[in-house]
């Protein structure tokens, strides 16, 4: 299987104000593309290409150790790019009822959810990327994970993640990685993250 770069379900404009043109065209073109080729070339001529996207970090330790980090680092590029672009749509939508309640039980309401998101973001330094997934368990929890680890390989479900490598925001926002992940929530798709719980 040759991994291809998905295409977006809206134009490299379509988020604008909130996330500026250029900036998804660059991640999307350059970035995006680069974990792809590379995962690719780590996969070249191995039983593992054939495996599912999802099944290569869930079964990590059993990748050969001269390809683990290869495909650990650019698949995990591939596969969190391509939720974190699906986690947002123009216009964004409207919090279903129940998510808002699972969010509610889990953190004492929807700003609360918000503060500690945005807070654990502000909290990283270096490459990282925030989460809210569902636990095996089914409860919600929010952490982060250091360059392009996913928490699939933790076996948890993403339900909503940020890229706060500064790739993602640095032409609108420069250093300001606040401003991004206050301008981010505009453009949810809450409707695409209800169905992941």
């Amino acid at each position: 299987m040759t991994f291809v770069l998905p295409e977006l379900s809206y134009g490299y404009d379509g988020l604008e104000p909130f996330i500026d043109k250029e900036t998804m065209s660059i991640h999307h073109t350059k970035h995006h593309q680069t974990y792809i080729d590379k995962l690719n070339t780590a996969l070249k001529e191995s039983e593992f290409a054939s495996w599912a996207l999802e099944d290569l970090l869930k079964k990590l330790d059993q990748i050969p150790e001269n390809i683990r980090w290869a495909v650990r680092s650019h698949w995990g590029g591939h596969y969190n790019h391509s939720l974190f672009r699906k986690m947002m749509k123009p216009g964004g939508s409207q919090i279903s009822s129940p998510l808002l309640e699972k969010i509610t039980e889990s953190f004492g309401g929807f700003e609360q959810m918000k503060k500690l998101f945005n807070d654990t973001a502000l909290a990283t330094f270096g490459s990282w990327w925030t989460w809210l997934v569902k636990k095996a368990d089914g409860s919600l929890a929010i952490y982060s994970t250091p360059n392009q680890d996913s928490p699939i390989s933790k076996w948890d479900t993403e339900l909503l993640g940020v890229d706060v490598w500064e790739h993602a925001y640095y032409l609108k926002h420069q250093n300001r990685r606040a401003d991004y992940l206050e301008a981010r929530w505009n453009v949810i798709d809450w409707d695409f993250v209800a169905s992941r719980l």
